[in-house]
């Protein structure tokens, strides 16, 4: 019998080590993975009550998700949870940021809303991935518009994949909606969300429903736009969170109230907003808490959504001048 030389023994050796150590690794850095992405981790930025902490922690905690993304590249639940901070970044401290500066601070406001777009699209991609990865075919049918075919086989677990990606996506053409080539996609990101509303129309206790608010109070009619649908979606998002979200107030007043020049319901929104205890959802505290805020500044420039009486032109009878002849 021929023996093996020590030399060859050690090749094994190393060999064997190097691949437990691998393995080891890829095991724990998927035990962080899961650690980092359950249900209860996510509250540790929705529910905090101090925004301005939030917003300069969360950079760092998405880039740290991201890295670990890319060593465990086909962890669902990692790619939900980075690219979805992404789009929730890019939304409360990016664009709400820069839709409340004044006109003098449009060039700020420009680089903030360029900023928020990226990474809105960003956040959609990483989303969009993991479904492709669950479900080959599933972005060329969605881009051939071939949407019942890449939609069909998408499950119920799967609808928040479905919401953020959309929302991402949605998000950026509200930015920039004179971005045609963007703009030629939304109807794919549509049909996303009508998906996800299908499959689960309670959805987060009603986010989806939230989600339509805005869409279709904001939406020019030729892209969908009815402001009947946004009312309806409003009256189930406010049902299914029981009054506790701000969200679908704060939606209807700042596009429907508006464009109809509604200054009254526009009022009544936004002091629902105020009333809501930001605490009464623990797990949503930091939306609702951002929202209250966005209500007071909107309430305090009322005059810069609505065409306001000048009531320097309307005076009552008694102050109005007489004729000469009455004195």
């Amino acid at each position: 019998m021929k023996k093996i030389g020590l030399p060859v023994i050690y090749v094994f050796l190393v060999s064997a080590l190097v691949f437990t150590s691998c393995s080891i690794k890829k095991m724990a850095m998927k035990a962080v993975a899961n650690t980092l992405t359950t249900p209860e981790g996510g509250t540790v930025f929705t529910g905090d009550n101090d925004p301005e902490f939030v917003g300069d922690a969360l950079p760092f905690a998405i880039k740290m998700y991201e890295s670990l993304m890319v060593t465990i590249p086909q962890h669902k639940g990692l790619r939900l949870r980075t690219g979805s901070l992404y789009i929730m970044y890019a939304n409360a401290f990016l664009q709400t940021p820069a839709s409340l500066l004044s006109a003098k601070e449009y060039k700020k406001q420009d680089f903030l809303m360029k900023r928020a777009k990226n990474l809105y699209l960003r956040g959609r991609d990483i989303v969009m991935t993991a479904l492709e990865q669950v479900y080959p075919g599933f972005i060329d049918n969605l881009n051939s518009r071939k949407y019942d075919k890449a939609l069909a086989p998408v499950q119920k677990p799967d609808v928040p994949f479905l919401y953020w990606a959309a929302a991402g996506w949605l998000g950026a053409f509200a930015i920039d909606p004179f971005d045609m080539k963007l703009g030629l996609t939304v109807p794919r990101a549509a049909a996303m969300m009508d998906y996800a509303l299908r499959l689960d129309e309670n959805f987060q206790d009603g986010a989806i429903h939230e989600f339509y608010v805005l869409y279709y109070g904001s939406m020019p009619e030729y892209m969908g736009g009815n402001f009947k649908k946004a009312r309806q979606h409003f009256k189930k998002a406010v049902g299914l969170s029981k009054g506790k979200s701000t969200s679908a107030y704060i939606s209807l007043a700042t596009t429907v109230s508006i464009q109809e020049q509604n200054l009254d319901e526009f009022k009544e929104l936004l002091d629902q907003v105020l009333k809501i205890d930001s605490n009464s959802d623990p797990d949503n505290r930091l939306v609702n808490i951002l929202n209250q805020r966005k209500a007071r500044w909107l309430l305090d420039h009322v005059e810069d959504f609505f065409l306001l009486a000048d009531d320097s032109q309307t005076t009552d009878s008694e102050d109005a001048p007489r004729d000469e002849e009455e004195f």
